[in-house]
This record gives C-alpha cells, sequence and structure tokens, in this order.
C-alpha cells in the first residue's frame, strides 16, 4: 500500500488521535494544568507504542516529564542489530500556549473543528499537529517494512517556556540519545505553494543598560547645561552602535560572522517578495539595514542591533521640566550562526563602557541569550528532505534562513554534536500562540508524505 493509500485508509484514525492530544490543555506556564502535562505525556508514549517503537516511556524531569521512544531496525545480513544502519532522533513538544483570549476563539480551543479545509483548535500546528505528521509518517514506514533507520523519539512539555529542564536532560542521557541526525517539525514553510526548508536561526544576545547621574531630578533651569543628563548620555551611547552603513560599530563583532554562499543567495532571491507590499504592510516609507543586502538576506542572514526599550524621566501628561537622574535601556542583538552569544555580550559590555561619557556611571547587565545555526545544505539527511518536499509538494523547497531564534537546536549541536533538520510544515495563517491557531489539512498530509520520503531516501542513500 502506498502512503497516500495508507492515509486515505486510516485517515479518520489519525484524526481522532489528534483529537486526543488537544482535549488536553497541556499548558505549561499555567500551574493549574501541572496535571494535563503528564496525562499528555503518558498519551504520546500510548501513541507512539502503537505507531510501532519497540519502546516508549515517560521520564520525569525537575520540571515536566519527557517522552522517550525507540525503534531499532533490524538489519539484514547478519549485520547485528541496528548496527548497519543510520539513527534519526526525532525533537518535538507537547506543551502549547494558554488560550486567551477566549472570547476571539470562533470555536472551543479544546475541541478540534474543521472547516474550509483546516483544524482549528490549539496545538494544531504547535506543535500537536506537526508532531503527528512525525508519528504517521513514522508508523507507515514500520508498518509497511520500509524503515531502514533507527528511529528515537524525544518530546518534552517546556518549549514553550524556554526549555529550562532540556539541557540536563541532554547532559543526563547522551548515550541514549546517541544518532546521526536530529529531525525537527516545528518550523513554518513560505508558503503552501512555496514550500521550503528552514536552514537557519539566528542566535540571541540581549542587556539592559542603567545610567546613573544626579542623586535626584534636578530643575532643567538651574541644572540644564551643567550638569549631564542620563537620558541624553544614553542616547548619546546607543546612537554610536550602528553606524550610517547599518553597520555595528562593537570591535571584533564580526570577527566570525560566516558570509552568505552563494548558493544560498540565489535561492533566497528566488522566495516571493515584494519591497512595497512590504513597507505597506509595516506602514513606513523605507527600509534601513546594512548595506549591501537584501531585506531577506538582513532579516534573516546578517546580524542586527536593537534598542527594545528605553526609558528615564518624566513620561505622565502634561510637561515637567526635569533633568532625570537614570535611564534605563533594553536592547538585543540578533546574531548568526559561528557568532557566539557570550563572546559578543562581553564585547557589547565592554564597548558600552569604553564609550561612557565622564558625569554619569553606566551599569550593563546581560539579561539572556542563545547561539544562531546554520545547517549545512550538502548533507545526506538534508538532501532527503529535500526530494521528501519535492515529492509531496510537486517542487523543490526553497533554501531558507529564519530570523527568529531556537536556542533549543544550538543545545542539540553543542550537546549531542548533532546538527538538526528542521522540516516544518507551518504557514503564517495558522495563527500560532494566537486565538484560533489552525492546521491546513491537506499541507498536513502533504507533510506525511514528505517525512515518508525522507525516510526512504535518507535510509537508501545513508
Amino acid at each position: 500500500m502506498n502512503i497516500k493509500e495508507y492515509i486515505a485508509s486510516h485517515r479518520e484514525r489519525f484524526y481522532s488521535e489528534w483529537a486526543s492530544l488537544i482535549r488536553i490543555p497541556s499548558v505549561s506556564c499555567q500551574q493549574e494544568h501541572k496535571p494535563d502535562m503528564l496525562r499528555c505525556a503518558e498519551r504520546w508514549r500510548d501513541l507512539l507504542l502503537q505507531a510501532g517503537c519497540t519502546r516508549a516511556e515517560v521520564i520525569p524531569s525537575d520540571g515536566n516529564p519527557f517522552v522517550y521512544g525507540e525503534y531499532t531496525c533490524p538489519v539484514p545480513c547478519g549485520e547485528g542489530e541496528g548496527g548497519g544502519v543510520p539513527t534519526v532522533l526525532v525533537y518535538a513538544h507537547y506543551d502549547v500556549m494558554p488560550v486567551e483570549p477566549l472570547e476571539q476563539w470562533l470555536s472551543d480551543p479544546w475541541e478540534p473543528s474543521v472547516r474550509d479545509g483546516r483544524l482549528y483548535a490549539r496545538g494544531a500546528d504547535d506543535d500537536k499537529g506537526q508532531a503527528m505528521i512525525q508519528a504517521k509518517a513514522f508508523e507507515y514506514m514500520v508498518h509497511e517494512g520500509l524503515l531502514k533507520c533507527n528511529v528515537k523519539f524525544i518530546f518534552e512539555g517546556e518549549e514553550e517556556i524556554g526549555s529550562p529542564s532540556l539541557e540536563a536532560f541532554l547532559e543526563n542521557h547522551k548515550q541514549m540519545l546517541q544518532a546521526d541526525i536530529i529531525l525537527v517539525s516545528d518550523t513554518s514553510m513560505i508558503g503552501k505553494e512555496t514550500p521550503s526548508l528552514t536552514t537557519g536561526l539566528r542566535g540571541l544576545a540581549y542587556w539592559q543598560i542603567e545610567v546613573d547621574g544626579p542623586n535626584r531630578d534636578l530643575h532643567s533651569g538651574h541644572f540644564g547645561g551643567a550638569v549631564k543628563n542620563p537620558v541624553n548620555a544614553l542616547c548619546e551611547m546607543l546612537s554610536k552602535v550602528v553606524d550610517e552603513d547599518g553597520r555595528i560599530t562593537i570591535p571584533g563583532f564580526y570577527d566570525d560572522v560566516l558570509p552568505i554562499p552563494e548558493e544560498e543567495r540565489a535561492m533566497i532571491a528566488q522566495i516571493p517578495f515584494s519591497q512595497e507590499a512590504y513597507n505597506k504592510a509595516i506602514d513606513v516609507d523605507d527600509v534601513f539595514g546594512e548595506k549591501g543586502y537584501s531585506t531577506l538576506e538582513r532579516n534573516s542572514c546578517r546580524p542586527s542591533f536593537d534598542i527594545c526599550g528605553i526609558w528615564g524621566g518624566y513620561t505622565g501628561e502634561g510637561s515637567k521640566t526635569v533633568l532625570p537622574s537614570k535611564a534605563f535601556a533594553k536592547v538585543s542583538c540578533r546574531l548568526v550562526a559561528n557568532q557566539d552569544h557570550e563572546k559578543i555580550s562581553r564585547a557589547f559590555m565592554d564597548y558600552i563602557s569604553s564609550i561612557a561619557p565622564t558625569g554619569v556611571r553606566v551599569k550593563v547587565t546581560p539579561m539572556h541569550g542563545g547561539q544562531g545555526y546554520v545547517c549545512p545544505i550538502d548533507i545526506p539527511a538534508y538532501k532527503a528532505a529535500e526530494k521528501g518536499f519535492e515529492i509531496a509538494f510537486g517542487k523543490r523547497p526553497l533554501a531558507a534562513r529564519r530570523g527568529g531564534s531556537i536556542p533549543i537546536i544550538a543545545a542539540f549541536e553543542q550537546i549531542l554534536g548533532l546538527k538538526t533538520i528542521l522540516m516544518g510544515f507551518g504557514l503564517e495563517q495558522n495563527a500560532i500562540h494566537s486565538p484560533n491557531e489552525s492546521m491546513d489539512l491537506e499541507v498536513w498530509e502533504k507533510g506525511i508524505i514528505a517525512v515518508t520520503e525522507f525516510y526512504r531516501a535518507y535510509g537508501q542513500n545513508h
């Protein structure tokens, strides 16, 4: 039976199992749902066993439990159990975002509703829907005796709150999690008619700056022009971080930045994009960024610096003529692969200290950070994923880096030494994290086909 026939004959059961997960309100950030986290983990354990795992269990952690499953491929010609085939480690998460504001939902967020070719519910896409794509592709390959890979699953329940237990779990279970590649379906495509593979994510460094001046707010008439104003000083410093060509001026900032490969730049140029529509959508008359790069390159493949918030002095109604005693800002850098967020954090702190004017005291506090990630597009697993998309969607997927950050992907590489294939099937209109989250059912079924073909190609060509 081919994969399309298998999906058609099992479609009702697939949807029922998907719904059984959605009905469990596994909201990780709300303590009232703590029992639901265990229920959802146990449900995933049972589904993985039903799909064909030879072992599946719920593993406690300091936070929400992990779900681990594995399948060992029997290798012919006496090579030994699973000894001659590659191992794929599938990562997903079973926790979801809160559903509020409830009044904006058109149907019960915990009861799947199908309309206009979409399934609506919290977790329909992120990540219960995409995780089910992985589970059902695996089920088909096992059921039909086609799988030539060992497969392991690791599902966590804390992704939506920053995965606080994941790194310790990876460190403590390195042997159990040994694999050749990690496969993740928790990202998006450019569009339904423009399939794409996410090949890069930016890293992050974030700081808070505090500038102290006089011991109290001062009368601007009596002291203005004679005492350094902390807000002025803060603005002066921040204005020096980016030059007129959009380059960040922190010494050594670009030392580890790798150039964008020409093949990848060519792929980025194929992405459907209208600069005019982009500007109109965000209501700006022009864009700004690093000279020599397009908008799509700037917001995905190049680093950036932004003031995320700035405050100080009087901001209430009317006027109050004061010289503020303090000023504050929250600032961040999006980083690219090969840039170390801790190294950049230290460099930024040193730079701000070096340009701080006299008359004020400046304190820079690092808040948080994470590494960027780039997946090579010439490794066997990427080529297998590319082939899977091409068969399922009828066209070769574009390689597209994303401007956001997923720190866990870098953690996989740092702790387990493994590259990750980001084989995501989300669409912008799926509205993840928002009311009326949904999943396009046609894309969902094509996703199953794509992952099935990934396994077929990877097992044959690894």
